[in-house]
């Protein structure tokens, strides 16, 4: 490999590492003053990936919400949520992600359009999400009053690490996330936390 295409390799790979959330083609060119084609940069990831996967390493570079980001391979899944568990405890408590869950799955949806499917308030739960970027306004909705619809954002297809809504999980699958999220808890807490009400979890 030239010496520039290894520049271009290695600058690339810096600033997927290097970014906290997705990072976009767009933003690759722009930082990088790159002349790139999207498919040019779909083939440096893939070289990257040879890369990792030729020497063994426990990443790859996945395409997922609109950008590019590092994740760890699957079989290290178990070993990672034992470390990210305290984090995501920190983020989203039980009701929070109940209250995602409707919106991802029946955007664009009103507050009253959750509160008639979970049947209690989501008011405390749609502003922590609204604050965390994970939903955002869709607009308004015809009915009298023209409340607010809420959808998700790219920041939730980060988080949950998928590359489009088309890969939202069944909502059979949505209760598993849920309860691995409180066995997550308990590992979290040295396992002799006592019972706490959704509201309760650390925010």
């Amino acid at each position: 490999m030239q010496d520039q295409d290894r520049h271009i390799l290695q600058s690339i790979e810096a600033l997927i590492f290097a970014s906290e959330e997705a990072i976009t083609f767009q933003t690759i060119c722009q930082v990088t003053g790159f002349d790139l084609k999207y498919r040019e940069l779909e083939e440096i990831v893939e070289a990257l990936n040879r890369e990792y996967e030729a020497t063994g390493r426990t990443f790859r570079i996945h395409s997922i919400a609109g950008g590019f980001r590092f994740l760890s391979e699957p079989e290290h899944g178990d070993l990672i949520r034992k470390l990210l568990a305290p984090v995501i405890q920190r983020r989203l408590s039980r009701s929070m992600l109940e209250v995602l869950s409707v919106v991802a799955w029946h955007q664009p949806v009103t507050r009253g359009d959750i509160q008639q499917i979970r049947g209690v308030s989501p008011d405390y739960a749609v502003d922590r999400l609204m604050e965390r970027g994970l939903i955002e306004v869709r607009g308004r909705a015809e009915a009298p009053g023209r409340p607010l619809q809420y959808g998700t954002s790219r920041e939730f297809l980060d988080l949950f690490h998928l590359s489009s809504l088309r890969d939202l999980p069944k909502l059979r699958e949505i209760r598993e996330i849920l309860q691995e999220h409180e066995e997550q808890q308990y590992l979290s807490s040295g396992n002799d936390a006592q019972a706490v009400g959704p509201d309760e979890i650390s925010e």
